[in-house]
């Protein structure tokens, strides 16, 4: 998370400790018509031809729910984040050893998503033979992560403004936590990502970079740019295994232009991103 955070002015502090201290149908068939009735056995068949009786009509079944599509947003600069980050000390929002949601993400996650060492976590390049998972450390989490610039928990307009803004604010579950500081609506919802004719997806684990009530870049239909202007205009963040999945062109950089969009859990294809995925809630 790279921007205001409420309550957590004391972050980076806290998060030097924590980070000191850590180093996973059947179609109904209609019935068969009947033979052409019989004549009576008293009587000579009728010369002209009988009619065939008129089977019932069957019910058509319901139609198949349709998942909602997501607009498409082109051209967008992301750079690289990981669990355990510490990329500015006197920043209040400078380290990734929390997120906004989680005030110990470096503890549920298993620890430095990278390489650890003397206090500090550094990324590292990633490999599809391993599914792009970190080499050093067992995750408890999806490695399969990333940010947007909208923080529905703890900036004020974020949590005031999600219900009208949030295209799924109103579906269940989602619609049974309204004013509910204590669910996110975006923890956890699923992003397809495209680059140079790759796919890969990933869960929403933080909020950021530089803006946090982006609404109109992040809902809106228009491809809007991000309205942040800090690491090259970035409009999201992305964990070293997206990194790796999408083939930038740097480990930690400001190089990197996706395509995303939002889709749900059961459009998401199995694939590395689908062996360890993330449910946990706000902590």
């Amino acid at each position: 998370m790279r921007g205001l955070r409420r309550g957590r002015s004391t972050s980076v502090l806290v998060a030097g400790v924590l980070l000191a201290a850590a180093l996973a149908g059947c179609v109904p068939q209609h019935p068969a018509s009947g033979a052409h009735p019989t004549a009576s056995r008293h009587r000579s068949p009728s010369p002209t031809a009988t009619a065939t009786p008129t089977a019932p009509p069957v019910a058509s079944p319901p139609p198949a729910a349709v998942a909602p599509s997501y607009p498409w947003h082109h051209g967008i600069v992301s750079t690289t984040f990981w669990v355990g980050e510490i990329f500015d000390p006197s920043a209040a929002d400078g380290s990734q050893v929390i997120s906004t949601y989680d005030s110990d993400w470096l503890g549920s996650f298993g620890g430095c998503d990278g390489v650890a060492g003397s206090g500090s976590c550094e990324t590292e390049a990633r490999s599809p033979a391993n599914g792009w998972f970190p080499t050093s450390m067992t995750p408890r989490q999806n490695p399969f992560y990333l940010d947007l610039p909208y923080d529905d928990i703890n900036d004020p307009t974020g949590f005031a403004q999600r219900g009208a803004v949030i295209p799924w604010a109103h579906t269940p579950p989602y619609s049974a936590h309204a004013g509910d500081d204590g669910f996110s609506y975006l923890k956890n919802r699923w992003v397809e990502l495209q680059r140079q004719g790759r796919t890969c997806y990933g869960q929403i684990e933080d909020a950021g970079p530089g803006e946090y009530h982006d609404a109109t870049y992040v809902f809106g239909a228009s491809d809007a740019r991000p309205a942040n202007t800090r690491y090259g205009g970035a409009g999201m963040d992305v964990s070293p295994a997206l990194t790796g999945c999408l083939a930038f062109p740097e480990l930690d950089g400001t190089s990197g232009v996706v395509d995303w969009r939002f889709v749900e859990a059961g459009q998401v294809p199995a694939g590395p991103w689908t062996r360890l995925v993330t449910t946990t809630g706000v902590r």
